[in-house]
């Protein structure tokens, strides 16, 4: 861009005296603006129109509206042809086919016979009707003149005029030529509001069956959110997962593909429905597309929840109230409740709800126990709630590692061992623990083949983060792993060891641990639960590890629920706790007790026990004082029954007491002068007796060393 300088003066050269020179700035070779081509302007109007949300709102309002009474004409007509033909009976008996059920088919082809049957007499009564609607008409109309003249006649002599015999008729006459009159003045208008009201007819049937597509509804309705289960909705749904011999199958049934499901039942906050299938269709087919049919039901993946009953070919959906399961259950029995005891034996432990929202009790009589889950999913919380309910018999023995820390402090007082911390020594620890009562176990078994009477109060045994057990690498002096999942394994060995023998005489295993895998929970360790619970799991193949193949085939899918969101919800595989007929699993959704919660039911616990003694370090290669140590097993127990102070003697150092028996233990006492003796049928040691036995002989080794 240039600029031309023109001087306002004529002169070339302005002259010295000249004034200030007033210059114009003219802009000579400036580029004109490019025009933009009406059509480019119109099509950008144009679009910014039908791009507009008012536009786009209006335009779906209008198809909307359109498609209603259109698509309501198609659902009139089509009731109107049911109601007059056989087509309804016809559907159902291609539905009936359809499914493999040849006896509702026969029922169907027999409804439609009958209906064939009167529809055919009703025809041939048609050839009569118009002469006989003749007679009818001959003969009622001579009977209305007769019945008019004899009124007229009784007018006529009532009045003495003749011609009141034909007022009647007349006026009759002149009544009908009203009628005439009016159908002549409103006929014009019918012939015009007549179809706008059928129009308005099929508009409302449209509207009320939502005959429009998705786009084209607003928006409240487009998200179905919370949106009723239906027979319809479940049918559509189920059409729309994308199964070509499903799809097919339900557009041979028309609209009464609701056939395939049972009645839909209210089950605690949501509705359960069974699906049976058509042929050609298999129930894993449905299960793999537990998203896509949640969405078509508009509902999230975990609202949904897929089972296998006994039915063949039959699935069954539980379908949650939309947000329900965000929803808290409450709090435990265990809380609420003060007076509440536990039967090991009998009992149930209070444990949460199920998906129905009955309360969900788990027996731990003689069960091994499981529970694994994502890391942070309520995995301790989950078993801690069992201890606490079965620490309220006071017949059953703890002893506890919390490979972890932290978690378990309350049981300080119940149980009789309690390790806590995630080292390699506490791993140690927790493994000779393991093998304590090991020997325990053992010694059960050889008093039992003396005695097969013989009842021996419960021994639980509990590894809370037993994955740290696992993978522990350190070896013993002979070269021994504490760790890992072979024969050398001591740790493995041990529990292996537990669920092969323990049952029988009351000694259990519970273990608790995160994130599965087959390094650190060996296939052989998970499959000797009896109770196997997961929480949230990443993949389907640790399903599997957690709650075994049957279970993962039948529906049970820990591996779909939300990490985070589903805290507390456990996936169980256990004949200890009540599991829908023809199901392999149960979702349950735990009562959760904080530790403040769990403290005072510990508390509870402890008063029922009368004190024990809890060992938090296993000492190893010391020279034990049997005297001292009975007095401390004792603890404030003012008699306790033989067998028990073995049992605690075993528990605080089983390399020097696992082996003990009666004659061990009275050996000791009768050397001290503080025999046991009978109380109640049963051989006892008194505290007081070892109290004073342990007195005297401090009292005369002091003599002694003065002496």
């Amino acid at each position: 861009m240039t600029e031309n300088v023109i001087n306002l003066h004529k002169d070339t050269d302005p002259p010295a005296d000249a004034g200030t020179v007033t210059t114009l700035t003219v802009v000579t070779d400036l580029a004109p603006a490019p025009l933009v081509p009406l059509w480019v302007r119109s099509g950008r109007a144009i679009r910014r129109i039908a791009t507009d949300e008012r536009t786009t709102t209006a335009g779906r309002a209008i198809a909307r509206h359109s498609l209603y009474t259109f698509n309501g004409g198609r659902i009139m007509a089509r009731r109107t042809w049911d109601g007059r033909t056989g087509a309804r009976y016809e559907r159902m008996l291609r539905a009936a086919e359809a499914q493999g059920n040849l006896e509702v088919a026969e029922e169907w082809e027999e409804r439609l016979q009958r209906f064939r049957d009167a529809r055919h007499r009703r025809r041939m009564d048609l050839l009569h009707s118009p002469l006989d609607a003749a007679k009818g008409v001959a003969v009622g109309t001579g009977m209305s003149i007769g019945i008019l003249v004899a009124l007229g006649i009784v007018m006529a002599l009532n009045t003495k005029d003749v011609k009141d015999v034909i007022t009647p008729l007349s006026a009759t006459i002149e009544f009908i030529g009203a009628l005439i009159h009016i159908v002549q003045v409103i006929w014009p208008y019918a012939v015009v509001l007549g179809p706008l009201f059928a129009l308005l007819g099929m508009w409302s049937v449209g509207r009320q069956q939502q005959a429009a597509p998705q786009w084209a509804l607003p928006a409240n309705v487009r998200s179905g959110e919370g949106e009723p289960i239906t027979p319809s909705i479940v049918v559509k749904a189920l059409r729309d997962l994308g199964i070509p011999a499903l799809r097919n199958a339900i557009k041979e049934m028309g609209d009464v593909g609701a056939s395939m499901l049972s009645p839909i039942t209210i089950a605690g906050c949501g509705v359960e429905v069974d699906v049976t299938l058509p042929s050609g269709v298999s129930t894993n087919e449905v299960q793999q597309r537990r998203r896509k049919l949640a969405e078509n039901l508009t509902r999230h993946e975990h609202e949904v929840f897929i089972t296998i009953p006994e039915a063949a070919r039959t699935v069954r959906l539980w379908v949650a109230d939309s947000g329900a399961l965000d929803e808290p259950i409450g709090p435990s029995p265990l809380v609420t409740d003060e007076s509440l005891t536990a039967n090991y034996k009998t009992g149930r432990a209070p444990w949460g709800q199920d998906l129905r929202g009955d309360a969900a009790a788990l027996s731990l009589y003689q069960r091994h126990l499981l529970i694994t889950g994502l890391s942070n999913q309520g995995k301790t919380a989950s078993l801690r709630s069992l201890a606490l309910w079965a620490a309220l018999d006071k017949t059953v023995e703890f002893r506890l590692a919390d490979l972890k820390g932290g978690d378990w402090a309350m049981f300080d007082g119940i149980a009789t061992v309690l390790i806590q911390g995630p080292t390699d020594e506490h791993v140690i620890e927790a493994t000779e623990m393991v093998e304590a009562v090991v020997d325990e176990m053992n010694r059960r078994i050889a008093a039992r083949q003396h005695d097969p009477s013989m009842v021996f109060d419960p021994l639980i045994c509990i590894v809370d983060e037993a994955q740290v057990a696992f993978m522990c690498p350190v070896k013993d002096d002979e070269g021994r792993p504490y760790g890992g999942s072979k024969a050398t394994s001591r740790y493995f060995m041990a529990v292996r060891k537990i669920h092969n023998q323990g049952r029988v005489v009351n000694v259990l295993m519970w273990q608790g641990t995160q994130d599965p895998t087959d390094q650190n929970l060996p296939k052989l360790v998970r499959e000797g639960a009896h109770t196997r619970a997961a929480l949230a799991l990443g993949t389907e193949s640790q399903a599997v590890m957690a709650l075994g193949e049957k279970a993962v085939n039948g529906g049970a899918a820990p591996n779909l629920l939300r990490p985070g969101l589903d805290k507390g919800t456990l996936v169980v595989a256990s004949d200890g706790i009540d599991i829908p007929k023809g199901q392999s699993s149960i979702t349950v959704r735990t009562h959760f007790i904080g530790d403040d919660d769990a403290k005072a039911i510990a508390a509870r616990a402890k008063a029922m026990r009368s004190g024990v003694t809890t060992l938090h370090v296993i000492e190893k290669g010391v020279e034990r004082d049997a005297l001292a140590d009975i007095a401390s097993v004792l603890g404030s127990d003012a008699r306790v029954r033989t067998q028990e102070v073995i049992n605690r003697l075993a528990a605080l150092d089983a390399d020097a007491y696992g082996g003990w028996s009666f004659l061990d233990l009275k050996r000791v006492l009768d050397a001290a002068g503080a025999e046991p003796y009978k109380s109640d049928g049963r051989m006892v040691v008194a505290r007081d007796r070892v109290t004073t036995a342990l007195a005297n002989r401090d009292a005369d080794g002091s003599a002694s060393a003065s002496e």
